[in-house]
């Protein structure tokens, strides 16, 4: 009999061990600076080629997994990931580190899809539960991280928050071997890759993040000449990938996927919802230490709150998704979310502390994403069941957009204009607006109740 919870708990380690390690480094940067003797602009990008790296490879990892096995490639995506972190810690250069933290990335990508397609294929009308769980590993991830690499760069040496990938790793490909049933070979895909349709999209992707991070470091004065053509190639680029697939008879992604009746009101509420809104989220301390002269170790600890409101609720929703089904949890997130973005726009009432108001409008938005973290996820995937891992990595891929051009477009603005708090606070306050657009969208998103 298949041991439901035990997969899951090899599944949730990959994944934590995943999300951790995409925040655990930035808390290492100076330390990495001084003992590599690079610059911050050479360590920085051990977490840019990482996010780089993540996203182009999100697709291809998908694809691969549906073709060759769930079980397979998350096996070899979390082996690639161990040893691409014991490459890591051995690093004697920056030059190294960053193209070690590259391969770290194509390992790191393939788990998403994968153990999703393993959830879909395998968990059976439990699979909805599980779905919605997966999103509780994520914030427990980017809630310990920052503190566990505070406490190994404190104690320890830089490498340790690499070296702590090699146990967890070892044990989730061991246990995986002996317990996650193998894919049906009816269940694979047998079409042509589409490497035209790979290579356009990659091109797409990688123009608009790295513009997107670009504008972020830089801001607009005086980089418009490096901007423009970025956006215009990742624009044409994009242009025709779309072109490309509504006429390829084995598209490397089917248009319904992202467009298609149901699909576009779900990634575009992952885009908005959640992608920006934790993109915003991630410059809250930033905020707390320009508006209101709290210590930065203090507004380090501000996003907690999130973590502990988002985990709560997505294992408490997922528990009850049967009976609430997928648009009042969506409702109720969405107005939420407007009420504590609107909240980290104005300025404390009712005499309560500047960093308990923050703490306050950050756990809001943290009890919102874990009360529409499950009914997403569920939402796309219900849609076409067999595409379980496409869909998770086109989910995945609209929140890290999201993300990464909430904190670009943010920075630039900050970067132009002054005083720095004051354009975060009109942030916060105009994707208060566009997330109130999103109620629109809820009504075109599928409805279920029970399971499927």
């Amino acid at each position: 009999m298949l041991n439901k919870p035990l997969i899951f708990a090899i599944i949730a380690m990959a994944l934590l061990m995943n999300t951790i390690d995409a925040t655990i480094v930035a808390t290492a940067l100076h330390t990495l600076q001084i003992d590599l003797q690079t610059t911050v602009s050479w360590a920085g990008w051990t977490m840019t080629i990482y996010s780089l790296g993540f996203v182009l490879m999100l697709p291809l990892s998908a694809k691969l997994s549906t073709r060759f096995g769930h079980k397979r490639i998350f096996l070899l995506s979390v082996g690639t990931f161990s040893l691409a972190s014991l490459l890591c810690a051995l690093s004697p250069n920056v030059e190294i580190l960053i193209a070690t933290r590259a391969l770290q990335a194509i390992g790191g990508a393939g788990i998403t899809p994968a153990a999703t397609g393993i959830i879909v294929n395998h968990f059976g009308t439990a699979r909805d539960k599980y779905l919605g769980l997966i999103g509780s590993t994520f914030s427990i991830g980017t809630m310990i991280g920052p503190v566990f690499g505070s406490i190994i760069v404190s104690y320890f040496s830089w490498q340790w928050i690499f070296l702590i990938n090699l146990p967890v790793g070892l044990v989730a490909v061991l246990l995986g071997l002996k317990l996650i049933p193998a894919d049906k070979k009816e269940l694979l895909s047998h079409e042509a890759l589409d490497f035209k349709g790979l290579i356009y999209l990659a091109m797409g992707i990688l123009t608009l993040m790295y513009g997107a991070t670009y504008l972020g470091e830089h801001g607009l004065q005086g980089r418009i000449y490096v901007i423009v053509p970025l956006v215009a190639l990742s624009i044409l680029a994009f242009s025709v990938f779309a072109w490309h697939i509504k006429r390829s008879p084995h598209p490397f992604i089917h248009p319904r996927l992202i467009v298609g009746p149901g699909f576009a009101p779900v990634n575009l509420l992952n885009i908005i919802n959640a992608g920006m809104v934790m993109g915003a989220m991630s410059l809250v301390p930033f905020y707390a230490v320009n508006r209101y002269g709290i210590t930065e170790l203090r507004a380090g600890t501000i996003l907690v709150a999130q973590g502990i409101s988002a985990i709560f609720m997505s294992i408490l929703a997922s528990l009850y998704i049967r009976r609430t089904g997928y648009r009042k949890p969506l409702y109720a997130g969405a107005l939420a979310l407007i009420f504590a973005l609107i909240m980290l726009a104005i300025s404390p009432k009712m005499g309560i502390p500047p960093v308990w108001w923050l703490a306050g409008g950050v756990f809001i938005v943290g009890w919102a994403a874990g009360t529409m973290s499950p009914a997403a996820r569920n939402a796309g995937i219900q849609l076409a069941p067999q595409e379980s891992a496409n869909i998770a990595a086109i989910r995945s891929l609209g929140l890290q957009f999201g993300h990464i051009l909430t904190v670009s477009i943010s920075t630039a603005l900050i970067t132009a204009f002054s005083p720095a708090y004051a354009i975060q606070a009109l942030v916060y306050a105009g994707l208060a607006v566009l997330v109130l657009s999103t109620l629109l969208i809820i009504p075109k998103i599928p409805e279920n109740h029970g399971h499927w």
